[in-house]
């Protein structure tokens, strides 16, 4: 028999709080589950190693480059992209920061920088300079760091 054998190899990932069964195996990287499978392109491909972050969700509330991590270590937890982080029709804090301080030039890898700032600002509500510097790694080709840390100011003093 030529190919995969599809329906073998099934992933029950939650993501968005909704139910996903994915044909899947279980060493596929997790952004290739979210984007191909499930079809929430909000997540971007950057690098594939980990290093860019443009492919940063939440799992289980931590800030996780989604192309690091395989589906059988996403199963049974809960998974937030880009497209979950709003609450209905209301944007997260981030995002409103994000528009109101027009932090994206390209945008490419904003969905990314916006799940790590918001992951960060749930842990560390008033973050210090050395508290972004270190936990926002995600590179920006277009070069909005000093945007980005504008936005994250405004959110904390607000």
């Amino acid at each position: 028999m030529d190919g995969p054998i599809r329906g073998l190899a099934m992933a029950n990932l939650t993501i968005n709080g909704k139910t996903f069964i994915l044909d899947v195996e279980p060493d596929t990287p997790l952004l290739w589950a979210i984007r191909e499978n499930a079809g929430l392109t909000g997540t971007k491909y950057g690098c594939g190693i980990a290093q860019c972050g443009a492919c940063t969700v939440h799992v289980d509330g931590i800030a996780t480059r989604s192309c690091g991590i395989s589906v059988a270590e996403a199963e049974g937890k809960k998974i937030t992209t880009i497209e979950g982080l709003a609450s209905g029709a209301t944007l997260h804090k981030v995002q409103q920061a994000w528009i109101a301080k027009d932090v994206p030039q390209c945008g490419y890898c904003q969905s990314g920088m916006i799940m790590a700032v918001a992951a960060l600002l749930n842990e560390k509500p008033k973050p210090t300079d050395a508290d972004i510097d270190e936990a926002i790694t995600n590179i920006c080709r277009c070069g909005t760091f000093q945007q980005v840390r504008e936005a994250i100011h405004t959110i904390a003093s607000a």
